[in-house]
């Protein structure tokens, strides 16, 4: 792809805080067997809650407690995104690992893309507080050669097209941004580097969606997993029927329902 310097992306409006908006919900343990069991659920890099919350009002529906953050950056300008970094992210999900934590008696985290990326990172660094992750499509690495290049090109270019809307099913819209922010991208990939060689420091419980035609995250990153994860219980199903927004895609329902199933065997088993 030929991206012409400066590049400048077509839109500029603000998008609509109530679509973007974040989710908190309590537990109704019950529907849960009595015990409260809350879910972080991450959107990924560029994206918003709009992603997953089909996801996360089914996690609702069936009594788990839900935090779904909006990202610093993320849900207004993409211009926003390149004034914070992959740090800030970070303390975003631990915050709401802490409210969680403190309202129920088992955490799961749940992610997209990046949103998965943090979901491991919270694993390697609280897996004690996590009975599990469920991670879609989540990016750990890449195969682009132009990832190198990042820390100078983020001096002399705002943003490249964005990756939005990788999405089989017509009709589908994420509502991510336009344009990839270069600064942010390039701290995004610097935490991934941190990650991948913390990979091994992970041994909760991963169920890992992969889309087989995902047009963003390339194989690299399943690689990665396969190679670093120390979790006995880890497991990678292959989705045929999407591509990297698998949340909104043709695959949704299957993830709604394994997820589920996923995270009522996991806390079953954290409670012993």
């Amino acid at each position: 792809m030929r991206v012409r310097i400066p590049f400048r992306s077509a839109q500029e409006a603000p998008l609509d805080p109530a679509l973007v908006a974040p989710m908190s919900r309590a537990a109704r343990p019950e529907l849960t067997g009595g015990r409260r069991i809350g879910v972080l659920v991450q959107h990924g890099f560029t994206g918003n809650p709009v992603s997953m919350r089909p996801w996360a009002e089914d996690l609702a529906a069936r009594g788990y407690a839900v935090e779904m953050p909006l990202l610093p950056g993320h849900g207004t300008r993409w211009q926003d995104l390149n004034k914070v970094t992959w740090a800030d992210w970070v303390a975003t999900v631990e915050g709401a690992l802490d409210k969680l934590a403190a309202e129920n008696d088992a955490v799961v985290a749940v992610g997209l893309s990046m949103g998965g990326a943090l979901c491991l990172r919270l694993a390697a660094d609280h897996g004690d507080r996590l009975a599990g992750i469920v991670i879609v499509n989540a990016a750990v690495d890449t195969l682009r050669k132009d990832v190198k290049l990042l820390p100078v090109l983020k001096h002399l270019v705002p943003g490249f097209p964005g990756i939005a809307n990788d999405i089989k099913k017509p009709g589908a819209d994420e509502h991510g941004y336009p344009t990839t922010p270069l600064k942010a991208a390039a701290s995004m990939f610097a935490g991934y580097a941190e990650l991948r060689r913390d990979l091994p420091r992970i041994t909760i419980p991963v169920l890992f969606f992969r889309s087989a035609q995902d047009h963003v995250v390339d194989i690299s990153s399943s690689r990665a997993l396969n190679a670093g994860l120390s979790s006995k219980d880890f497991e990678e199903r292959v989705l045929q029927d999407s591509y990297h927004v698998a949340t909104l895609d043709n695959d949704a329902p299957r993830i709604f329902a394994e997820s589920a199933e996923f995270i009522e065997r996991v806390t079953a088993e954290q409670q012993g």
